[in-house]
């Protein structure tokens, strides 16, 4: 038995108090009430409510290392990445390199794999499979219902997945941008409790005033927090803290530590924001994290002050897993899994041929906006030279495209606008969500580049200048990489500042090209099938015309 005193955040009985906790077996034996203590602070340890793993580019092991030395104790984790890759052995794959680490990865049952059927995935997951996998004692909850239109329209295998989770006594998770009123209802009545994909107010109190819990998102690309912060201080209880997707460069800053100051500083009350960064995901999900009551699991942190909340300490079942900004979590070797089956690409794969004769031709064109996952449309007349459109940089359009990694296939062409780069390329493996090699560029021999630097990897983001290629490997699944947290992130910061040495003005210009392929966020999105409308929910001709690739 061992003890801590310090100044004591009962967030049930919404106190602080000078107090011992004596730590016995790795839980809580007492807490007990003391005159005087030191002036550092006990409080349960935060939550993410809403992650996946693979888009901070580590494998389990190496991400706990990092978020404890912020006051991460545990994480709802949706392995939806790596099993639109891999399939179940992905899923098999994440929990047992978290099982290696003193941290409290609960995952989901990944509810959309692939997410739609517009898109070439690498492995399919159907209802028997999610019901079999809720069986499991790991898995906690159904992950985020990606699918919202086919559960609004009773599409059976949907439904099924849905009705597996009640049976078994797991919550369900939304996934549903831009659902409002009477539909975001119907959506709620389907027993799905949750939504992280809320961008407004108004959207988010809709889905509340149906009965679901709102998460606010700060991630790497998509970045909600101040336009629902407010509801944290009318909707106490409702309200949960998630990053979704965190890149390695921002984790080793900081994580949800990061939402709880924040909230401070824009008035929220201290309690209500420790409940919904502490309490409410470990309620909510019925997770074996403890909250500091007497029997509980020894999960918490000492911080420093209420001013910095800059943490002293992270403890774990009992076990001091960090001190003063170092992780005292050793590394883990961890083996890689893959599904990658394509060669190397000709230039020639990537023009955009034009067969309607003349110089010029208006096409569609994605609009990427900056930190969100959203994107809008418009077009642009663009250049023909030799029966290949081109791309025009002083309207900061360039080529878009997908590459099957799965099988060969001819590459999906498009033009996009808001990346800003000047000269060169960039790629990725990381493509929500079927992981398809997605890729921008202002020329077709530098995308060949950076393509290839990819598939020479089987894996990984890249960039090109058309003279060099600079390659970061991810070998686990071409989403994660083999190196620890702190070197993932140098080599991600490198990576980040070539980007933006190409003119890319995209705070996060890697995370946002991920998303471009996702065809279940609107508006305008290429997958390796084509240029997906979301709202129509088909794809769409880049001109009207015929383009042959």
């Amino acid at each position: 038995m061992y003890q801590v005193t310090g100044q004591f955040i009962d967030l049930f009985q919404k106190e602080i108090y000078p107090a011992r906790i004596e730590i016995n077996e790795g839980r809580i034996h007492k807490v007990i009430r003391i005159g005087e203590a030191p002036q550092q602070y006990i409080l349960p340890g935060f939550t993410d409510a809403h992650i996946h793993i693979e888009s901070s580019m580590l494998v389990p092991s190496a991400f706990a290392q990092i978020a404890v030395v912020h006051g991460t104790v545990a994480t709802v984790s949706d392995p939806h990445e790596i099993a639109n890759v891999c399939g179940v052995a992905g899923v098999d794959y994440m929990i047992a390199n978290a099982a290696t680490v003193p941290f409290k990865f609960n995952f989901g049952a990944p509810s959309c794999v692939p997410a739609t059927g517009f898109e070439t995935a690498g492995a399919i997951i159907g209802p028997a499979e999610i019901r079999s996998l809720l069986q499991r004692p790991e898995i906690r909850y159904l992950a985020e219902m990606m699918n919202f239109p086919g559960a609004l329209h009773g599409d059976p295998d949907v439904l099924a997945k849905i009705k597996a989770a009640h049976e078994l006594g797991k919550p369900v998770d939304g996934h549903a941008p831009g659902l409002r009123g009477t539909e975001a209802a119907r959506y709620a009545a389907l027993g799905i409790s949750t939504d992280h994909e809320c961008v407004t107010a108004e959207e988010a109190l809709d889905k509340i005033e149906a009965g679901m819990y709102i998460l606010i998102r700060e991630g790497s690309a998509a970045k909600n927090f101040d336009a629902l912060i407010g509801l944290l201080k009318t909707h106490p209880g409702r309200i949960m803290f998630c990053s979704d997707d965190k890149h390695p460069d921002e984790l080793v800053k900081g994580h949800i530590n990061e939402l709880v100051l924040r909230a401070l500083r824009e008035g929220c009350d201290l309690f209500d924001t420790l409940y919904a960064a502490c309490v409410l995901p470990v309620l909510h999900y019925k997770l074996e994290v403890g909250l500091l009551r007497e029997g509980d699991p020894a999960d918490f942190i000492l911080v420093e002050s209420l001013d910095t909340f800059k943490v002293l300490e992270t403890y774990i079942d009992g076990q001091r897993v960090a001190e003063h900004g170092s992780s005292l979590i050793a590394g883990v070797v961890a083996n890689p899994l893959n599904n990658f089956s394509i060669a190397a690409q000709k230039e020639e794969n990537f023009h955009c041929r034009y067969e309607g004769g003349g110089d010029e031709v208006r096409v569609k064109v994605i609009d990427a906006l900056d930190g969100q996952l959203i994107t809008t449309a418009s077009t642009a007349s663009l250049p023909v030279r030799e029966g290949l459109i081109q791309t025009e940089l002083a309207q900061d359009v360039l080529k878009i495209g997908v590459v099957n990694r799965y099988h060969e296939a001819p590459v999906a062409l498009g033009f996009i606008r808001n990346f800003g780069l000047q000269r060169g390329a960039i790629a990725s493996s990381v493509a929500h969500d079927s992981h398809n090699i997605v890729f921008v560029g202002v020329d077709d021999a530098a995308i060949t580049a950076a393509v290839n630097g990819i598939v020479q990897h089987r894996g990984g983001i890249s960039a090109s200048d058309g003279d060099t290629v600079a390659v970061m490997p991810l070998p686990v699944a071409g989403l994660m990489s083999l190196a620890g947290g702190e070197e993932t992130a140098r080599q991600y910061e490198t990576l980040d500042g070539f980007a933006k040495s190409l003119g890319s003005k995209l705070s996060a210009p890697f995370m946002t090209l991920s998303f471009m392929a996702l065809p279940v966020i609107p508006l305008l999105k290429m997958t390796d099938k084509g240029l997906f409308d979301v709202g129509a929910f088909d794809f769409v001709s880049l001109t009207g015309n015929d383009i042959k690739k």
